[in-house]
C-alpha cells in the first residue's frame, strides 16, 4: 500500500474481505467502493467516504435492506451513500418491470454508475451528494436547458405566473412563446442512454405534439403544500450539513392522471 499508495480501492465479491482486513489493520482509511456487501463489513471506517453497491437478489451474499441501512450507519456523517437495486412491484399480470441486481450487478454496467460510484467517493462533498448530482447526466442537453430556464424553486417558477394565485389557477401557455417552447422541450426530450420503460419506439415519438399546455397558478395551493415542502426540505439538508443545490435535489418530472385529478388543481387546496 505505502508504495502504491492508490486514490480509491474497489473491492467486489470475496474481494471484500480484503478491504476489510485493510480497515481492521488500519492500513487504509482512503475513498472505498464495495461491490456485494462482504459478511464479515458490519462496521465502516468512520474518516472514510465509502459507497456500497448491492443487488436484492444477490445470490451468494444475501443481506436485507435494513441490514444494510445499519451498517452505513455505522459510517462518517455524509461519507457513506448505497447504491441498491431491487426489483418493482408486481403488475397486475404478476410479471416484474425492472428486476434487482444479482451478486454480478449488471446495472453497475449501464449509465456510468461503476464509473460514478468511484468518482463518488473521491468528492470532497461525500459519495450521495456527487451521485445525484450525476444524474442529470443522464438527460439531453434540451432538457436540462429547458429545466434550467423554466427553475427550480417556488420563486423561479412564479416568475412566470400572470396573477398572485388567488383567483382563477389554470392559464394557457401560448404556442410560439418562450415558455411553450421550453416546457414541450422538457416533455418530448428523451434521455442520453435507452430507457427503462420502452412503451413504443423512438420514431413514434418525435413527431408527437403538444396540443395544450397550461399553467397553475394555485396560491393557496402553494403556501399551504408546496412552498413548505420546499423550505422543508432545504432545512432538512442543512440539518445533515448539506447545502442545499437546486436542479440536484430539485428537478422536473412527469406522471399521467385522470381528469379528477386534474380538477384538483383548479381549486383549492390538495389533501
Amino acid at each position: 500500500m505505502d508504495a502504491f499508495r492508490p486514490h480509491v480501492i474497489v473491492g467486489a465479491s470475496k474481494g471484500g474481505v480484503y478491504i476489510i482486513g485493510l480497515w481492521r489493520r488500519g492500513y487504509w482509511r482512503g475513498p472505498t467502493v464495495l461491490i456485494n456487501a462482504h459478511p464479515t463489513c458490519r462496521q465502516l471506517p468512520q474518516e472514510s467516504n465509502v459507497a456500497i453497491a448491492v443487488g436484492s437478489n444477490d445470490e451468494v451474499y444475501p443481506i436485507s435492506r435494513h441490514d444494510l441501512e445499519a451498517i452505513l450507519n455505522t459510517g462518517g456523517m455524509n461519507k457513506t451513500f448505497l447504491y441498491f437495486t431491487c426489483d418493482s412491484g408486481r403488475l397486475p399480470s404478476g410479471q416484474i418491470s425492472r428486476q434487482g441486481d444479482t451478486h454480478n450487478q449488471e446495472s453497475l454496467l449501464h449509465h456510468d454508475v461503476l464509473p460514478r460510484l468511484i468518482d463518488s467517493v473521491l468528492c470532497p462533498e461525500g459519495p450521495e451528494m456527487h451521485f445525484i448530482r450525476t444524474w442529470k447526466e443522464r438527460l439531453s442537453i434540451e432538457r436540462n436547458n429547458a429545466e434550467l430556464w423554466l427553475g427550480f424553486s417556488p420563486e423561479q417558477i412564479m416568475r412566470l405566473w400572470s396573477t398572485n394565485g388567488h383567483g382563477q389557477h389554470l392559464f394557457d401557455v401560448h404556442p410560439g412563446t418562450e415558455e411553450y417552447r421550453m416546457v414541450s422541450a422538457c416533455f418530448k426530450a428523451l434521455p442520453m442512454e435507452q430507457q427503462a420503460y420502452i412503451l413504443s419506439p423512438p420514431e413514434t415519438w418525435y413527431p408527437v405534439r403538444a396540443l395544450r399546455i397550461q399553467r397553475v397558478e394555485n396560491g393557496p395551493q402553494g403556501d399551504a403544500s408546496w412552498k413548505p415542502y420546499y423550505k422543508s426540505l432545504v432545512r432538512s439538508l442543512e440539518d445533515q450539513g448539506v447545502e442545499f443545490e437546486a436542479g440536484t435535489h430539485t428537478c422536473w418530472a412527469f406522471h399521467g392522471c385522470n381528469n379528477e385529478a386534474l380538477e384538483c388543481f383548479d381549486g383549492g387546496v390538495l389533501n
